[in-house]
């Protein structure tokens, strides 16, 4: 029977929103939460809110998602520093106004929510191995629905707009949960994602000036809460009856059926092939 109980958790973009409602809540049940966020102040003071509500002192640690050296450099820490992770959560997830290229060269919107998750979960498998049976939850969006994937041009050079860049890394999430599963296949370590439902997050601080009335009145008005949005999953992390559901999607607590694009296997498979380029290449830079 599966219990969160004493299990270790990694969860990225920790310091707010789902990241830190999901740490907050699988602590207080039990789990070894290990948070990781981009800013240091951010970071203590979720580290802070997690202990008050849970009575355990989260572990923490400092990474920029945008750059993949830092995320090297995380796992490099986390191997070290962990004998095992029995689940693995990716949420951290940017938008930005304007087109943006990492370091790397990479288009930020990408780079932050699919690329930096790739690196991390292909960096960690010796620790989710070591914790199986174990579980990988990516944090994907209904907008994945809307997303598109042009191998020619991923990072938007061309037609660059804030919600195509966010749908297509959404796609993105989706179809490396998927790809991920079947790679994992026998391992005892399933791969899933979720679409949480539209949470009142900041993750649309990011967006242009002029849409932030527009943007507050959604929040107000059809977007939910943030202990709503971290409730799949959480669900995804606990539940006993997800121990051997493996390359799912679910729309908030059920499992759906994802786009028709993120249901094909030859572009999910050629996504992997071009992350492990980018990633290889970005290290090869740094």
């Amino acid at each position: 029977m599966w219990s969160i109980n004493g299990k270790t958790v990694v969860i990225t973009g920790a310091t707010s929103g789902i990241g830190l409602e999901a740490a907050a809540v699988l602590a207080a049940q039990g789990a070894s939460t290990v948070m990781i966020g981009r800013d240091a102040g951010r970071l203590a003071h979720a580290t802070a809110v997690v202990e008050d509500r849970s009575g355990a002192r989260p572990a923490s640690y400092v990474c920029d998602f945008a750059s993949i050296a830092a995320v090297g450099r995380l796992a490099d820490r986390l191997l070290s520093d962990l004998p095992a992770v029995h689940v693995l959560i990716n949420n951290a997830g940017a938008v930005f106004a304007k087109r943006t290229v990492t370091s790397d060269g990479v288009e930020a919107t990408f780079a932050v929510n699919h690329l930096a998750h790739f690196a991390l979960t292909e960096r960690l498998q010796p620790l989710l191995m070591a914790g199986a049976p174990g579980r990988v939850i990516t944090v994907a969006s209904g907008r994945h629905f809307k997303g598109t994937m042009d191998f020619d041009d991923l990072g938007f050079a061309r037609g660059y707009q804030i919600l195509r860049a966010y749908g297509r890394s959404k796609l993105a999430n989706v179809l490396f949960a998927s790809e991920l599963a079947r790679r994992l296949e026998g391992s005892q370590v399933t791969s899933n994602s979720v679409h949480p439902g539209r949470v009142a997050t900041n993750i649309w601080s990011g967006a242009p000036a002029w849409s932030k009335p527009l943007i507050r009145f959604w929040l107000s008005r059809t977007f939910i809460a943030v202990s709503e949005g971290a409730a799949p999953v959480v669900a995804l992390a606990t539940r006993s009856a997800c121990e051997d559901v493996n390359g799912r999607y679910f729309d908030r607590f059920e499992p759906a059926l994802p786009s028709a694009l993120a249901q094909d296997r030859d572009v999910a498979a050629r996504l992997w092939r071009e992350s492990e380029r980018l990633v290889a290449s970005a290290l090869k830079v740094s």
